[in-house]
This record gives C-alpha cells, structure tokens and sequence, in this order.
C-alpha cells in the first residue's frame, strides 16, 4: 500500500481492521438510535472496544460520521457487483434497490449528524452520488441488455422514488414492506415495457 506522500505503507493487522468494521457497525447502530445525541463513549461500548481505540481509529467525531457514511456507500455499491454475477439481471437490480432504501434509511436518521460536519456533508454527497447513479446505471443496463426491462426513463429517478418514500413516509411501521412493495410495482412496469 502507498500512502498519501507515495511512501510505502503497512497493511492493517487483522485485529485492527476487524476493530474498525466493528466500531463502524456500532456507530452505524448507535446514530440510527441516537443521532446527534450519540456519544463516542457509547459507540466504543457497543462495538466492546476501548475509548483509546476508537480514537486510534477515528481521531475526531466528525471522522467517525463520515467513515460511517463512506462504508454504508461503498457497501452499496460493492453489492452491485456481487448480485449483478449472482443473480439474474431483474432481480440483481430488485434485490439492489431494497438495499439501496436500507441505505436512505441510515443516512436519513444521520441527517443531524450529516449536518453537523464542521466541513460540511457537500464532497460526501457528490462521491456517493457519482457511484450511485454509475451503479443504478449498470444494472439497468445489465437488465435491458438481457431483454428483461426496457427503459424510457432515467434510471436515476428510480431512486428518486425511494428516496422520496424515505423523506415522506419515514416512521410508518410498515415502511420496508411498502419500499419493497413500490420496488416491485416499478420493476413489474418496466417489465410490462419489453417489446413482444
């Protein structure tokens, strides 16, 4: 590994990547419940590490928020890859649209936290957005190419959709099961699209 100066880096002991992902869990659980009233004290307890550890690892707050949200991202994308070889394409991108509602749902209950980033949340979004609309592309197109939706709309506003559900109908009871139930009714209008 090279870091930012070109000089060569040591790779992560196993032990400190497995404390990381655990404290990026913990933080992840502990912002969804708590948002802006979360201490870092309370994610190092729920991830079972030390005070000193999660500081090692995030030396600020506003890093802890931001790795949080990176990771969330960038597992996002990743699972793209990994259903689009798994999965038929339709159901690569039914099973990617649920996970990415899962994901406006966590950045959703980390607004506060999103917005109290002393340099704001503005470069976050613009990364995740790229990736995001570059991934909802590829598998659209992976699911036209094999003759299983056909598309007269910008993909992108599929997403649009759900994040809108995640703005307006946040705090229903039943609010996954009504995402995967639009998610379903979208799929099956692109699908009624295909030329016979």
């Amino acid at each position: 590994m090279i870091d930012n100066a070109g000089k060569p880096t040591r790779k992560p002991r196993a032990d400190a990547a497995r404390n990381r992902a655990r404290l990026l869990d913990a933080a992840k659980a502990v912002f969804a419940e708590r948002g802006g009233a979360a201490s870092l004290e309370e994610v190092a307890r729920t991830a079972g590490v030390g005070i000193g550890t999660l500081y090692r690892h995030f030396p600020t707050r506003d890093a802890l928020i931001e790795a949080v949200y990176r990771n969330e991202s960038d597992q996002l994308v990743r699972a793209a890859s990994e259903l689009a070889a798994s999965r038929p394409p339709v159901e690569a991108l039914r099973e990617w649209m649920r996970l990415f509602f899962n994901y406006m749902s966590v950045k959703h209950g980390m607004m506060e936290l999103l917005d109290s980033l002393a340099d704001g949340k503005s470069s976050l979004y613009a990364a995740s957005g790229a990736e995001t609309k570059r991934t909802i592309d590829f598998l659209v197109k992976n699911a036209v190419s094999a003759g299983e939706i056909a598309v007269d709309i910008e993909p992108l506003d599929l997403l649009r959709a759900l994040g809108g559900m995640v703005q307006y109908g946040g705090g229903r009871d039943d609010e996954e099961a009504a995402a995967h139930a639009l998610i379903d009714i979208m799929i099956a209008g692109l699908q009624a699209k295909r030329p016979r």
